[in-house]
């Protein structure tokens, strides 16, 4: 490598799925408790890293149909590879919080030629191009945010902009992760979704009323409005529980329906769902604590 790698951080999707393959807004934040960094092997040994090495490959084919849009070192990194080039990681693998992205944004910062005049944007679709070789298809989202390590809106119009979430004092309430402790593919279900969206119908549904929601949910969250943003949360939690239920574990689909009944907590989805994490909201944590003692829960963000 030519520079020493930093760490890149993991990610949250707080809102956008699903709704911004139909040009919703979607906001992002680093989530630093889980992180990555690359690193080499003190004993080689010959044990090369068969994931970075097809991914290597993977570039490299890239660039010679010529569909990089940048500059890389692809010899370089193919001869650390050789030499027990590793991402040392604390992500889980499909759970939906940017394994993938990590890796590339750690790639792209320790082998790409970086102009300074790089627009967020631009950064954006380098970052589509290289996680397409672990999904099919990228926004390129994921790997800006550890990138850039700060929080991304997307914008309808596909714009993406760094945001600054407010400074919430802590309190009773927030937003939290619950642990599936299942991992989950995001493909099938991205492509259940699009075949779901074939139906006027669904479709309809998606655009007049889904968007709305989730974007009033970025908009209250970014102004700071708790109480309205709890009202959207809920209508986003009811929404979700009735037309995208395929995409909600079996095992949850109880918990869910309760918080809806009892108004303790709301759960949605977080990413693609059928595993992995889902995002919750509660006006009381300890109350939520005590009604889900029996999962894996951690704060977010309090409020």
């Amino acid at each position: 490598m030519r520079k020493s790698s930093k760490m890149f951080y993991s990610k949250v999707l707080l809102f956008g799925e699903y709704s911004v393959i139909k040009h919703s807004m979607a906001l992002s934040i680093p989530y630093t408790l889980f992180e990555g960094k690359l690193e080499f092997r003190r004993d080689n040994r010959g044990n090369i890293d068969l994931e970075l090495k097809s991914f290597c490959n993977y570039l490299k084919i890239q660039k010679e149909k010529e569909r990089l849009g940048f500059s890389i070192d692809l010899n370089s990194f193919s001869f650390d590879v050789g030499q027990g080039l590793y991402f040392d990681s604390t992500i889980p693998q499909g759970f939906g919080v940017g394994s993938s992205g990590a890796v590339c944004a750690a790639i792209y910062d320790a082998y790409a030629q970086i102009l300074p005049t790089k627009t967020n944007n631009e950064f954006k679709n380098d970052f589509s191009l290289m996680e397409g070789h672990f999904h099919g298809s990228s926004s390129g989202i994921d790997p800006l945010i550890s990138y850039l390590n700060e929080p991304i809106l997307n914008r309808n119009n596909g714009e993406v902009s760094e945001v600054k979430l407010p400074h919430f004092s802590p309190g009773n309430g927030g937003i939290f992760l619950l642990n599936t402790g299942r991992a989950r593919r995001t493909e099938p279900l991205v492509n259940l979704f699009l075949e779901k969206c074939k139906s006027k119908d669904f479709s309809k549904k998606i655009e007049s009323e889904l968007l709305k929601i989730n974007d009033n949910c970025i908009t209250s969250l970014l102004e700071g409005d708790i109480e309205t943003l709890y009202r959207n949360y809920e209508s986003l939690s009811f929404f979700q529980f009735d037309e995208f239920t395929p995409m909600i574990p079996n095992l949850y689909r109880d918990l869910w329906r309760d918080g809806l009944l009892y108004k303790k907590y709301f759960l949605k989805l977080c990413g693609a769902g059928g595993g992995g994490f889902l995002l919750g909201m509660t006006k009381n944590f300890d109350e939520a604590e005590e009604l889900l003692k029996n999962y894996e829960i951690r704060p977010l963000i309090r409020f």
